[in-house]
């Protein structure tokens, strides 16, 4: 009996028979009775699931290649791939960013690993199979930290402020058969120790959490020639170094870190397995990878950002209102006695070296943001505080004969970058971060020794237009409004004093009749206490009669 005697070409059951059929074939080309067939260099996606490992397979593999490197990768779930098809802890490795160097054996034409999901839920994964030959260095030869005998991972950990990545040394490459040289037995150029690591990082998309995208990035990170054409190298490390390296962390701007291991001596390299992430979690309920940004935040930025564009535009204007604001920042107590200096005696040129000192701090925070803040002298403390507070310290010097324009100079660019800081809580700017390193090195010890490196896209150039097209507008409105008035407002101090006399000696003045404060004061309270006071009823009562 034919398929068309039992179901007619025009049964619904016939379309959806044949679309089983083809959905059917097509898992099956991928894992066909949880077996896959891979081929050299080539990324190829996988699913995978807890119950059942899946079987992964190269064959036919050339006498030319000494050692592959299997990666597996995923968005954000844990996977674990092994050598065994039960894993052990000696002979497998789990993460979203995973893998193992195979060191083959003579003759060796055929090699198998086994994947599968470790998080309880079944998954879509990427795997890839870079071949090396003998002359090229084995990452992570020189294991003597992690579990794996020959480890070609890096390890991620993150927190607020830092970043950090660790691998396993390097070996010297050799023939198929041969023994390993020996890792730390000598030192001198014919070990090892002549090895050198590149560290090289990669941006993602700002706030593009798609994982078609991040498998497109890993590509571009899994080889050396690719690592060297799309990867930014931050630090080349010598064997005599720590294998650990530090970021500055930036949750929700996904990143991508790899390692590449270089032999000077034969000109050979090799990469270590990338790793990526997002500085956020995407499993948690509240504070996720989608919803970093606190409403409280966005109101706290919003408030700060009006507040900088009056600042911006009206900031030489009203000189007691915004020297108030200032100075309430630093210091209650102190910002009360500046005020009060300034009031009295009206001196403008203590508050222009506060000012002049605020400029400083956003021109210094500005400098280090450039690539002179990666220069490793700067991972020092001395010399990197010392250094930031010279720069600071050069702006209200360098401006103290012209005090007037630099107090519009400082409103406007110190307002304008509050508009920056706001939108940094609904759109992700790198701008934002000009000031929050310098907040983390000061609040973190640890953070010296992180670079700073941020991406810059397409955001944060149109964010830096907004940003100069606000200093210009705030520069040409408040000298216009300027232009023919004094330099600073009046003193209020001598307003005061003057007023009083014109109230004094002019009786024409409706203020001159009104009376002390002291008296003013008395019929205040008075007023206040009758208002507690129950009323008593007036007139004649007619008396009870009995």
């Amino acid at each position: 009996m034919r398929f068309v005697d039992v179901f007619p070409k025009s049964s619904p059951l016939c379309c959806l028979f044949l679309f089983f059929l083809c959905w059917n074939g097509a898992a099956n080309t991928d894992t066909r009775a949880g077996l896959l067939e891979l081929s050299l260099g080539k990324f190829k996606k996988v699913f995978l699931n807890k119950t059942i490992p899946t079987e992964a397979i190269l064959r036919d593999i050339g006498s030319n290649v000494f050692f592959l490197i299997f990666q597996l990768h995923t968005h954000h779930l844990n996977t674990t791939v092994s050598f065994n098809k039960i894993p052990s802890k000696d002979s497998s490795v789990t993460g979203a960013d995973v893998g193992l160097l195979s060191v083959l054996r003579p003759e060796q034409t055929v090699n198998t690993w086994y994947l599968q999901s470790t998080d309880g839920s079944a998954l879509w994964a990427s795997v890839v199979i870079i071949p090396y030959g003998e002359r090229d260095p084995i990452p992570g030869g020189c294991n003597l930290e992690f579990n794996l005998e020959t480890d070609p991972n890096i390890y991620l950990q993150y927190n607020l402020y830092e970043t950090t990545i660790k691998f396993a040394p390097a070996n010297l490459g050799y023939a198929r058969g041969a023994s390993p040289p020996l890792c730390d037995v000598n030192t001198d150029q014919n070990s090892r120790w002549r090895l050198q690591y590149d560290v090289y990082q990669h941006f993602l998309p700002e706030s593009d959490f798609r994982e078609a995208v991040l498998l497109s990035h890993l590509q571009n990170m899994s080889t050396v020639q690719l690592v060297k054409a799309y990867g930014i190298q931050l630090v080349r490390l010598t064997s005599d170094e720590m294998s650990t390296v530090s970021f500055s962390s930036i949750p929700g701007e996904g990143v991508i870190y790899n390692v590449i291991v270089r032999d000077p001596l034969l000109n050979t390299s090799a990469a270590y397995v990338p790793v990526h992430t997002y500085v956020c979690n995407f499993n948690a309920t509240m504070d996720n990878c989608f919803t970093l940004g606190k409403i409280s935040t966005k109101i706290f930025f919003t408030i700060i950002a009006v507040a900088g564009l009056f600042v911006c535009f009206f900031g030489h204007k009203f000189l007691k209102t915004v020297r108030l604001v200032l100075t309430a920042v630093t210091g209650a107590a102190g910002g009360f006695l500046f005020v009060v200096y300034w009031w009295r005696f009206g001196c403008v040129f203590l508050c222009m070296v506060i000012v002049g000192l605020v400029l400083g701090f956003l021109i210094s925070s500005l400098v280090f943001f450039t690539p002179i803040g990666e220069f490793k002298v700067f991972h020092d403390d001395t010399v990197f505080w010392l250094t930031f507070t010279c720069i600071a310290m050069v702006v209200p010097l360098a401006c103290f004969a012209c005090p007037r324009f630099l107090n519009i100079l400082a409103c406007s660019i110190v307002g304008s970058y509050a508009v920056v800081l706001a939108i940094n809580s609904y759109i992700y700017t790198s701008l934002s971060y000009i000031t929050f390193n310098i907040l983390k090195r000061a609040l973190n010890t640890d953070f010296s020794s992180a670079y700073t490196n941020v991406p810059f896209q397409v955001n944060d150039i149109i964010i830096i237009i907004v940003w100069m097209i606000l200093v210009a507008s705030g520069l040409v409105v408040q000298t216009s409004r300027e232009k023919g008035q004094p330099p600073f407002p009046p003193n209020p101090y001598k307003v005061w004093k003057h007023e009083r006399a014109r109230r004094q000696t002019n009786i024409l003045d409706p203020s001159h009749h009104v009376p002390p404060f002291r008296t003013r004061l008395q019929n205040l309270l008075t007023q206040i206490q009758g208002f507690f006071q129950k009323k008593q009823p007036s007139g004649e009562r007619t008396p009870l009669l009995l």
